[in-house]
């Protein structure tokens, strides 16, 4: 599975859905795939894609879902530990892992064993998988089944597809389609 072929299968469970795309690939990628009104791409603020995640999940009351990177979370892993302290906390939140900071020039990211980190924090679900099928069960299943906050790591392993261009959008524009979406328009 690659980045593409990851995004794709969380965007299939996901319609409906208010969803964090951290910096980078991730919110290009998924823009190009599914542009959705309760999409929210962050164009900056490496590492805070869990923090708008929780504070969503926790303003609502509804599931949010997070789609991160191996390379964000390690620059901010402050997400796993508030998440996994609220219990109940309905959030799943879904790590890209290509071993690299891929928008940033292909750097190695350090290695961490995400699955044992999110069980350290307290993730009540942790799932781990390299294959796009078991990915969207995974994220579908912690969608619809009991407690969260669920933490589900992606393993990238195949080369990725040609990047989308950068989101090009008006940016107060999409923060208002994104607050209307999970408002249902009230203020």
């Amino acid at each position: 599975m690659n980045k593409t072929t990851a995004i794709a299968a969380v965007l299939a469970v996901t319609p409906g859905r208010p969803v964090v795309f951290t910096t980078g690939y991730a919110c290009r990628v998924a823009r190009h795939l599914a542009d959705r009104p309760g999409h929210f791409y962050m164009t900056g603020s490496m590492g805070l894609a869990s923090s708008i995640g929780i504070g969503l999940a926790l303003a609502t009351g509804r599931a949010a879902v997070v789609v991160d990177g191996d390379g964000a979370l390690l620059m901010n892993p402050v997400g796993p530990l508030t998440a996994g302290a609220v219990p109940g906390l309905p959030l799943v939140h879904v790590v890209l892992d290509d071993a690299a900071y891929a928008s940033t020039g292909g750097q190695d990211t350090p290695r961490a064993d995400f699955p044992a980190l999110a069980r350290a924090c307290g993730y009540a679900r942790v799932t781990s998988t390299s294959d796009a099928t078991a990915l969207r069960d995974a994220v579908g299943e912690a969608l619809t089944d009991g407690p969260g906050p669920a933490f589900v790591h992606a393993v990238l392993t195949g080369p990725d597809d040609p990047v989308p261009p950068r989101v090009d959008l008006d940016l107060g524009g999409h923060a208002r389609v994104f607050r209307d979406f999970v408002t249902g328009g009230r203020r």
